[in-house]
């Protein structure tokens, strides 16, 4: 009986532990307290990183308008994009700056809960705290938009939210990928999170980084993301600058699917901002 009892106690031991180190860890209120943004220099952020494209209305192109409702089919469940406009009951128009921060960077929300990765906070790990006070400050200026956010559909076990924690500690990081002088690096690592589809997943639904860029399977259903890397893709950096700005493809095709929403996003940016895109894929 005392083995039992101690096994018992043993067990709750591990599991307490294991909730505490796995437990949602939000950014300091301090991180963020001497910034403040630049609505012009957000706005770029806001394109770059490809905010309209989940979270604008399904069959809408208005990218001033952030309701959610747009659905991601994945193995794992069925996720829906949330209301991100600066609404007070239903979106994020009661938030800090700080809470902003965390949400983005380590997938943490206000109330203490982990996001699920359908979310790209691990891509956006990466960004610069002036730039998620940029971000901020842009999306302060779009209007509010009175819809409430729908529910995931997501079955057991990934709907235990508290089984993130063990899974950022595996596939969140801030470290990049590509060497420092890499042109476009920070565009597409810590912003436009191309790797999300572009890059094959493990086991955990992580990325495989030893594929990076290499294509990987549609979330469900038959067919594939292409790879971007020189063995997969033998266009010229001019090719993928050209139809980051109008979707045309050197063989007289166009963007479809996501890649038309991306499109959208890219033609917005600087040409400089495409070549730099075009040079890390090259």
């Amino acid at each position: 009986m005392r083995i039992l009892i101690g096994l018992v106690i043993l067990g709750a031991l591990i599991a307490g532990a294991g909730l505490w180190v796995t437990r949602p860890q939000p950014l300091p209120e301090a991180q963020f307290a001497d910034l403040s943004g630049d609505e012009e220099a957000g706005e770029r952020l806001f394109y770059a990183a490809g905010c309209a494209s989940c979270h604008t209305a399904p069959e809408s192109d208005d990218a001033t308008t952030l309701p959610g409702g747009k659905t991601f089919a994945t193995q794992f469940g069925t996720f829906v994009a949330p209301n991100i406009s600066t609404s007070q009951e239903h979106g994020l128009g009661g938030w800090t700056l700080a809470q902003f921060g965390s949400a983005v960077k380590r997938g943490v929300s206000p109330e203490g809960a982990h996001y699920y990765p359908a979310f790209p906070y691990t891509t956006y790990a990466r960004m610069q705290d002036q730039d998620v006070a940029d971000l901020w400050a842009f999306m302060q200026t779009l209007p509010a938009v009175e819809t409430a956010s729908q529910p995931h559909d997501v079955g057991f076990p990934f709907s235990i939210r508290a089984s993130l924690g063990g899974w950022k500690m595996l596939n969140l990081s801030e470290e990049f990928v590509a060497a420092d002088d890499t042109p476009g690096r920070y565009l597409v690592e810590a912003l436009g999170h191309c790797t999300e589809c572009h890059t094959p997943r493990d086991v955990t639904g992580g990325l495989d980084v030893s594929r990076w860029m290499e294509g990987a399977p549609l979330p469900v259903g038959k067919g594939r993301v292409p790879g971007l890397t020189p063995d997969h893709l033998d266009w010229s950096e001019g090719d993928i600058a050209y139809y980051l700005e109008t979707g045309f493809t050197p063989d007289f095709d166009s963007a479809g699917g996501e890649m038309a929403d991306v499109v959208t996003n890219t033609a917005k940016l600087t040409a400089e901002d495409r070549a730099a895109i075009a040079g890390y894929v090259k």
